[in-house]
């Protein structure tokens, strides 16, 4: 097993770097916020392994791109890496941009290991080329639909915007929940303002609101609104793609952004590398660091660990190595296997929580079910 130092040692590396392709979204209209937290783990973790003797001696450097929740940008984003000669490409945190990467990365024989995008159809067909850490779709949305189940949520409302992302979790929450009494009513949000919303939760006796919905807006203005709606004082607001991990969340909506349920990937307890990493991260963001950015870390720490065993030179070889993997990531040790249903290889391990900012102070954050 090769797992990363628990302090920091520096070694000489020289020769000609190895390349790995970075995608994150660094401007709007994507996520900009989530990218910038990505691209800080990705950073830390190339900079630790040069800082340990890079891959066979010779240093690791990031090819940043920015994909700007754009699939068509972030597809010629690989297009140029792989001219470039890079052994892998890596991150992305939009699941539909994701994909259009992975879908590339596939056609062009060039390794993709993804960072923080979900959805299950990540390629249309199985492929040996693209591993993903962060679980699919389908478990993360199925633990959230258990938590609404647990706190005695059977009548749920989604406040949905047009995308093949959303339409794919809304799914998931309705499959899951209809077995067991949920029923799941769809609100169009290209369709209705913040105040429509709320008389159609009033309407039909919704308890509970999913925010499936772009940060900061229209997320802002349908919590802004739903909070001060005189018939939804006890409605619960939730978040399962995770708004309200960020501090932007915090700092917009203050006391209103409290007790957002979200699904976060990360343990309830940090190990040793976790804790080092979260101090790192911690001043390079100038703030707590969010399960993305852990994310970013492991990202890169799995590939330098594939790299040294195929020397950075062979693409096919560094595919065809996704099942051999066997390292201590920030969030427990990763492995890849086969899931049924999911094309990609996938870590079958990565914690699954449903967590909220506590009320009685926002910047803490409270675990309310366990995945």
């Amino acid at each position: 097993m090769n797992a990363p130092p628990t302090a920091r040692t520096t070694e000489r590396t020289d020769g000609p770097s190895v390349r790995v392709g970075a995608l994150a979204p660094l401007t709007p209209p994507g996520w900009a916020e989530a990218g910038r937290h990505l691209l800080a783990g990705l950073q830390l973790a190339a900079r630790d392994v040069n800082e340990s003797g890079g891959i066979g001696g010779r240093p690791l450097e990031l090819v940043v791109r920015d994909t700007a929740a754009d699939p068509r940008r972030a597809a010629a984003a690989v297009d140029e890496c792989a001219r470039l000669g890079v052994a892998a490409m890596a991150g992305e945190y939009h699941s539909v941009v994701a994909r259009a990467a992975a879908t590339r990365a596939d056609a062009l024989g060039v390794p993709f290991l993804c960072s923080s995008a979900v959805l299950d159809a990540l390629t249309d067909q199985p492929t040996e080329w693209v591993a993903r850490l962060p679980p699919p779709q389908s478990r993360g949305w199925r633990v959230y639909a258990d938590f609404l189940l647990g706190a005695g949520h059977r009548r749920i409302a989604v406040a949905a915007d047009a995308s093949v992302y959303w339409a794919s979790g809304t799914r998931v929450l309705r499959e899951h929940l209809a077995p067991r009494g949920g029923t799941v009513l769809e609100l169009d949000m290209r369709a209705l303002t913040p105040t429509a919303v709320c008389d159609a939760l009033a309407d039909h006796r919704a308890t509970a609101l999913l925010l499936l919905v772009g940060h900061p807006e229209p997320a802002v203005s349908i919590v802004r609104t739903v909070r001060r709606h005189q018939r939804l004082a006890g409605i619960m607001l939730g978040a399962p793609a995770g708004q309200p991990e960020f501090a932007a969340w915090a700092t917009l909506l203050g006391a209103d952004g409290a007790g957002v349920p979200f699904l976060r990937y990360l343990p309830e307890r940090l190990g040793p590398l976790g804790i080092r990493v979260e101090t790192a991260l911690r001043g390079q963001l100038a703030e707590p660091p969010s399960f993305v950015a852990f994310e970013g870390y492991d990202t890169i720490t799995v590939l330098a660990d594939v790299l040294r065993r195929t020397h950075g030179t062979d693409r096919a070889r560094t595919a065809a190595s996704w099942p051999d993997v066997a390292v201590d990531g920030t969030r427990g040790q990763i492995r890849f296997s086969r899931t049924p249903g999911i094309n990609v290889w996938q870590w079958a391990g990565p914690p699954v929580h449903v967590v909220d900012r506590d009320p009685a102070a926002p910047d803490r954050f409270r675990i309310r079910h366990v995945g």
